[in-house]
């Protein structure tokens, strides 16, 4: 008898989880206590919770901060009511949302609280953003992030900062999506994306206030083997702007001061907070760059700076040698031999020669760093590929040697002063 393979992720889970949950901090005599209420959805007559959590089998619910403040020390959690992720509302969806069609959701709009000033894009995979780009329209900046990783994006949730107008619905409707989440969606677009019957589209009235997001925290939790807890703030980017940038400087031990010769161009200035603003939602160790507002090639949750540098590398080659097989022959670059045979294989050496000649596209990019360079290495790899402005934290101690290697190539370098770790 055949198992039937794909039923498990068709079953929704019965949860048991309880309709609320409290987790109260106590000092003493004093007691402060979230209070949090699950969330469910009805679709078909059906009301139910998350589908299953990030496997199926795996039960999972969604809570929501109903009430209760939090202060500790001189930090302010936000304030209970202000719902993105957490109470979205489900125009459409052939299936409940998983878990991690929630927490892609949400790691999205972490992204796009900082790049409200023009409409954005941000496409996540497994909660990490494959492409970001921002532009002058919206399915502009849609048609900029997908390109960035036209493969990685199948199956993925697209966040936009803007209501979705036809032009971008249409862009959308072309591929395979999981979720789209908007702040609103124009006369028209609910009717493209009904042809895609399995399309989570979200509506979340509160991205029109997403600025307001920028500096709150939350508290983030995680979860040990042995039940324990590991309790944090969230990451907040302080470096938001240009003039927050440091120049790259340092003293050695023997008082020798090295500091960078070039300044970033203001073009590159847009660049490299652009990256290090989508850096706060990539798990490190990751590597990204960027170039006139969008991503080129993104390393992430590597164990290695150079490495991850490495793969941010070879990922803007491959990427940008399947955009151009699906642009100019409507094929992936990996399936060009299967579909045109011989014809096929000379196809993809003329793409790869255009790729090399091109060097993935990364000349005129900006590189970023989520923490400081150990050694030169790491930068050398953007370096060689012709990038022309690094950021980074800062702090290590060879910074001096990095700063000679960036003034010996003619490269700007700015310093943030914070890391931007995420685990």
């Amino acid at each position: 008898m055949a198992i039937d393979l794909k039923a498990a992720y068709k079953t929704i889970m019965d949860d048991h989880f309880t309709p609320e949950m409290e987790i109260a901090f106590i000092d003493g005599g004093t007691r402060q206590t979230l209070r949090y209420q699950k969330v469910a959805w009805v679709i078909d007559g059906e009301e139910k919770g998350l589908r299953y959590g990030e496997n199926p089998g795996q039960e999972a619910a969604l809570y929501k901060l109903v009430n209760g403040n939090l202060a500790l020390g001189e930090v302010t959690a936000l304030a209970p009511g202000n719902y993105l992720a957490s109470a979205p509302e489900l125009l459409q969806s052939g299936k409940h949302p998983g878990k991690t069609n929630l927490t892609d959701a949400d790691n999205a709009l972490n992204i796009l609280r900082y790049l409200d000033g023009s409409p954005c894009a941000v496409i996540v995979k497994h909660n990490n953003p494959c492409g970001v780009a921002k532009a002058a329209t919206l399915a502009e900046a849609y048609s900029r992030a997908n390109r960035a990783d036209r493969l990685a994006a199948f199956g993925g949730c697209i966040a936009l900062n803007r209501e979705v107008d036809v032009e971008t619905a249409t862009l959308i409707a072309e591929a395979y999506a999981e979720v789209v989440v908007a702040p609103e969606f124009a006369p028209g677009v609910m009717d493209i994306f009904a042809a895609k019957k399995n399309l989570r589209v979200m509506r979340i009235n509160n991205m029109a206030n997403l600025t307001r997001f920028v500096a709150q925290r939350v508290v983030d939790f995680k979860s040990l083997i042995d039940g324990g807890i590991v309790a944090q703030w969230s990451f907040v980017p302080e470096a938001r702007t240009a003039a927050q940038l440091i120049p790259a400087e340092c003293v050695t031990k023997d008082g020798t001061a090295h500091t960078i010769k070039r300044l970033p161009t203001p073009q590159e200035y847009d660049d490299l907070i652009f990256g290090w603003l989508v850096e706060a939602g990539v798990t490190s160790n990751s590597v990204l760059y960027v170039k006139d507002g969008a991503t080129v090639g993104i390393g992430t949750g590597e164990q290695d700076r150079v490495g991850v540098a490495e793969i941010a590398r070879d990922k803007a080659y491959r990427k940008l040698a399947d955009w151009l097989a699906w642009e100019r022959h409507a094929t992936p670059y990996n399936d060009l031999a299967l579909k045109f045979g011989g014809q096929g294989r000379g196809l993809m050496a003329e793409i790869d020669e255009e790729v090399k000649a091109r060097r993935g596209g990364l000349p005129g990019c900006s590189m970023v760093s989520d923490a400081f360079f150990p050694f030169r290495d790491g930068a050398e790899v953007g370096i060689r590929e012709g990038i022309t402005a690094i950021v980074q934290p800062g702090g290590a101690i060879r910074d001096w040697d990095i700063i000679d290697c960036c003034n010996d190539a003619g490269i700007a370098m700015v310093f943030t002063g914070q890391r931007s770790f995420r685990h």
